[in-house]
């Protein structure tokens, strides 16, 4: 575990949990002050250290430690009756009406969210959007500069608390309609076409070459899609899903969707 900004006692009372309660006033008291941490952006679920998913445990366990010590009560609005707030801090960000965040997760300054949902943990680097019917799962790490498309799923994962989230990394572009779930991993300038599946366990292929590359990641500056390969089974050959990488773009073209577009055309996939 990395070092973490959130109080030790959170280890304490995880190891308490099974007897905690709503009526414990000093572990709420610790709870609060730890996800607050991240609600601000002091602390994080997770980074990128060198190469490496760098998960902070306390971070987790303190997000998962609230659903035993805060109370359920009813929100400002008729609809909202949880235990988790949602989030009302959002400094330097721009809002559009419908998007929703729970209290938690934190947007640096530039971040653009349109109507969407980012749940507890998750964290949005500067200059991304989150575009229209977009979900942030929870403990979620995107990147700065990223775009995630129309209805993009990013999945959240809370357990087990040493379970890497999923991570997309500075420059990404997700395209409608994809999801990236289960700890996947999107790495700096991948780009993902539209409908793009993928899991920890997706197999992952070079189209040029035919190499296999690392099972549930995305390469840096990889232009990938979906695709599928075929196995055969003893009722018959079926296709399997997998991602495709067309091409890597170079240096400069790690933000150009016209670069992206052209692409995809040429290989006969929509953009």
């Amino acid at each position: 575990m990395t070092d973490s900004a959130i109080s030790p006692l959170i280890d304490e009372l995880w190891d308490q949990r099974g007897d905690l309660t709503p009526d414990d006033a000093d572990a709420r008291r610790e709870v609060v002050a730890a996800v607050d941490l991240l609600d601000t952006g002091v602390a994080r679920v997770a980074q990128v250290v060198g190469d490496d998913v760098v998960v902070d445990e306390r971070a987790k366990r303190a997000i998962l430690l609230s659903f035993k010590v805060l109370p359920m009560v009813q929100g400002s609005d008729p609809f909202t009756h949880d235990r988790i707030p949602l989030k009302t801090t959002f400094d330097g960000v721009r809002v559009v009406a419908g998007a929703l965040a729970r209290w938690g997760s934190y947007f640096e300054p530039g971040v653009v969210l349109m109507p969407s949902y980012t749940n507890i943990g998750g964290y949005v680097g500067a200059g991304s959007m989150v575009d229209t019917w977009a979900t942030v799962g929870s403990c979620a790490q995107v990147g700065r500069n990223v775009h995630l498309s129309g209805g993009v799923g990013i999945g959240g994962v809370l357990e087990p608390p040493q379970a890497a989230p999923v991570v997309i990394e500075d420059d990404a572009f997700i395209g409608s309609r994809s999801m990236v779930v289960e700890g996947a991993r999107v790495r700096a300038g991948a780009k993902l076409g539209a409908g793009v599946i993928l899991t920890s366990s997706t197999r992952v292929f070079e189209a040029e070459t035919g190499k296999e590359l690392d099972r549930g990641v995305a390469p840096a500056r990889a232009v990938c899609v979906g695709s599928t390969r075929v196995k055969s089974f003893e009722g018959g050959d079926f296709g399997l899903p997998c991602v495709l990488v067309l091409r890597y773009l170079e240096e400069g073209q790690v933000h150009d969707k016209l670069a992206l577009n052209e692409i995809l055309r040429e290989h006969g996939v929509a953009p």
